[in-house]
């Protein structure tokens, strides 16, 4: 499991540790694998032409002693220099004695900037907050246009690495080489897309066990997924209830019955108007047409997905004793009351228009801070939040841990995607797993099979549906 940690908590980590070390040894550990991921990014460090944006601070002396560190090895490297009166001493002087130069940020950078092989972004640290100030905006602007690699120190200079969000202008690194631990916004868009390709250096820092972010991998999906037994029958492995489609609708419940046969449960009740479009698609699926109450028995109900306004549905699947999983025009009919009133879990999947509905606010907002609003959404309605998007966060009330998952792809943007997911989450819910589990292990499968649905083309959210089963096999294997 990838974990990320507060600024606050990273400060308090690296302070224990640098009052245990001589003085200067952190910087130099981070100095060192920085000037290692340079170098394996340049190829051939020799002759290259590397160019250093320098702001005040350690981030600024991380990125001198690295440059000091790749003029030894026969590096130009010229260090641009933001703050000249504020610079690292230190890093500074290593530097111009391994051989390299420093030149104030009001000289002309352009044609530095332009010829150079390698840009390192050392102008602000993980305190930094707001965007750029002008001049280190201009800096940021040239080494994006220019031809060479990006290289951002800790992550990149413009992004609040407590939130994730860029509120001006922020430098786009093709490479962010970050210390001791993930910060949040290099795994949270926006500023994820400002990242590039991760690189953790371990330089010894000593972390709580509990993490602001967590970040699920295969190993860990795994240990979640349910597992038939040899005793299971159908109703041992969980049974889900399906509320969804409409007249106008159909296709969402037949989609959303879809990702709920490959999530798991030992079998699907579906209940409204489009029965015979779901078993027409899926014979298997226990169709029944008599409201949720007298559907028979389930472990968890799915309702929502092409409802239209069928509030009525919404409310009685709300008052059963069983995990309810919210989507679409449910979240819309929800009554927050009667949702925050339930004695059993609740697992609500808006995505980021839907968010900013509920919570009054435009979906800009809710995209450019997408942690406060999964966050602000779980608290308001006392329910598990899975805030969909290119990375989806999964949220529970109160201050664990937020859950964030990036397998997925741009392809999945496309109508219906969501039902299957429902379905899918609906399915694990039933299964038995834990509501911020089911979403996670659902936002990580659907995302595998939406990669290997697509494969660089289009595809349809029946064609996720579908690769569901060989992203399970991926994750299992």
């Amino acid at each position: 499991m990838r974990t990320a940690y507060s600024v606050e908590t990273v400060r308090t980590a690296e302070g224990a540790l640098m009052a245990r070390l001589p003085e200067g040894a952190l910087m130099q550990r981070a100095a060192s694998g920085l000037a290692a991921a340079c170098a394996d990014l340049l190829g051939r460090v020799y002759g290259s032409r590397v160019v250093l944006l320098v702001g005040s601070g350690d981030n600024g002396g991380d990125a001198l002693y690295a440059g000091a560190r790749l003029a030894r090895r026969g590096a130009g490297v010229t260090a641009v220099l933001v703050s000249p009166e504020r610079t690292h001493e230190g890093g500074l002087a290593a530097l111009r004695r391994a051989g390299g130069r420093a030149v104030s940020a009001q000289e002309p950078a352009e044609e530095l900037i332009h010829r150079a092989d390698l840009v390192v972004d050392g102008i602000v640290g993980i305190g930094g907050k707001g965007g750029l100030r002008p001049e280190a905006a201009r800096l940021a602007e040239l080494a994006g246009r220019s031809r060479a690699a990006v290289v951002a120190v800790d992550l990149p200079s413009g992004v609040e690495a407590d939130t994730g969000e860029v509120r001006g202008a922020a430098v786009r690194a093709d490479l962010t080489v970050t210390f001791g631990t993930h910060k949040p916004a290099l795994l949270i868009d926006p500023a994820r897309e400002y990242a590039g390709s991760v690189r953790l250096i371990d330089i010894g820092l000593e972390l709580p066990e509990d993490a602001g972010l967590e970040a699920l991998q295969h190993a860990d999906v795994a240990t979640l997924l349910p597992v038939p037994s040899a005793e299971s029958d159908k109703y041992r492995r969980g049974v889900v209830g399906i509320a969804a489609g409409s007249a106008r609708y159909p296709g969402a419940a037949v989609l959303a019955v879809a990702g709920a046969l490959r999530g798991g449960a030992g079998a699907v009740r579906y209940v409204g108007p489009a029965g015979s479009a779901v078993i027409s698609r899926f014979p298997e699926t226990l169709v029944s047409d008599h409201g949720p109450s007298k559907a028979g028995r389930v472990q968890a109900w799915v309702v929502g997905p092409g409802a239209g306004d069928d509030a009525a549905t919404v409310a009685e699947v709300l008052e059963a004793d069983v995990p309810v999983l919210i989507d679409a025009d449910g979240l819309r009919l929800a009554d927050r009351d009667a949702v925050r009133g339930r004695g059993a879990p609740t697992l609500m999947t808006p995505h980021a228009g839907e968010a900013a509905a509920l919570l009054g606010v435009s979906r800009e907002e809710v995209e450019g801070a997408r942690l406060t609003a999964v966050r602000e959404l779980s608290a308001r309605y006392g329910a598990t939040v899975l805030l969909k998007g290119s990375t989806t966060l999964v949220a529970d009330p109160g201050d664990g841990p937020v859950r964030v998952n990036a397998t997925g792809t741009p392809w999945l943007a496309t109508a219906g995607s969501g039902d299957v997911l429902s379905g899918l989450s609906g399915s694990l819910l039933a299964a038995g797993l834990r509501a911020r589990d089911a979403g996670s292990v659902a936002a990580y499968l659907h995302g595998l099979a939406g990669r290997y649905a697509a494969d660089g083309a289009p595809a349809g959210a029946h064609d996720v549906a579908d690769a569901i089963p060989e992203a399970w096999r991926d994750v299992r294997d």
